[in-house]
């Protein structure tokens, strides 16, 4: 591969995994959070969802066909790439590791998951409460979401770091340490928001 090309696949990885997956993922959660009002709270939300025009077609533009290029890239970046050592802190080292391993798990979870919902929805399985319930009735479904969860939070936010980096957003040390306390709060925050969510079907 020419370096040329894979310096546009990389920005596009990046960038798609901000927009619009990052997007996604962050209202997915917000709309999860609703559960934590009740079974008729999270049905009326998902409920306006299906309301969109061309649902199908909406998804599979703006979320599958993103979220694929992103997670197959992915893994081709996580088993090819190696840490740099000499550019960022230990600290950096971590996170660069946690990434890709996180990336990797994510391509595990994101199918199972979809099978779960999207796939049983198409075989005619109502999507609601009862079935998210249903699901993290068994504990160690309930765990595995739970890490599935926090693993794409953490993702995101890293993801977003790198982003910024890449781009040339935050260029001076300063502003990538201040990237760095940024996108840690924007870690917890969406952590906190999905682990309630899917602790309220519990």
């Amino acid at each position: 591969m020419s370096k040329d090309r894979e310096f546009l696949l990389r920005r596009l990885h990046s960038l798609l995994g901000i927009i619009p997956v990052g997007l996604f993922l962050t209202m997915h959660l917000l709309i999860n959070f609703t559960a934590t009002g009740g079974a008729e709270s999270y049905n009326a939300a998902t409920a306006n969802m299906e309301k969109i025009p061309f649902l199908i077609l909406v998804e599979w533009i703006v979320i599958y066909i993103p979220l694929m290029f992103h997670a197959f890239y992915g893994v081709y970046i996580a088993f090819t790439a190696t840490p740099n050592t000499g550019r960022f802190s230990t600290y950096r080292n971590w996170m660069y590791s946690l990434q890709r391993f996180t990336g990797v798990f994510l391509v595990i979870f994101i199918a199972w998951h979809i099978f779960q919902t999207r796939i049983q929805k198409a075989l005619g399985t109502e999507v609601d409460y009862d079935m998210m319930a249903n699901i993290v009735s068994n504990p160690f479904m309930l765990g595995f979401y739970i890490v599935g969860i926090i693993s794409a939070t953490f993702h995101l936010s890293n993801g977003l770091w790198a982003f910024l980096v890449s781009w040339g957003i935050t260029q001076s040390p300063q502003s990538q340490k201040i990237a760095t306390y940024v996108t840690n709060i924007i870690f917890v925050i969406l952590s906190v928001v999905g682990v309630a969510a899917i602790l309220a079907f519990a």
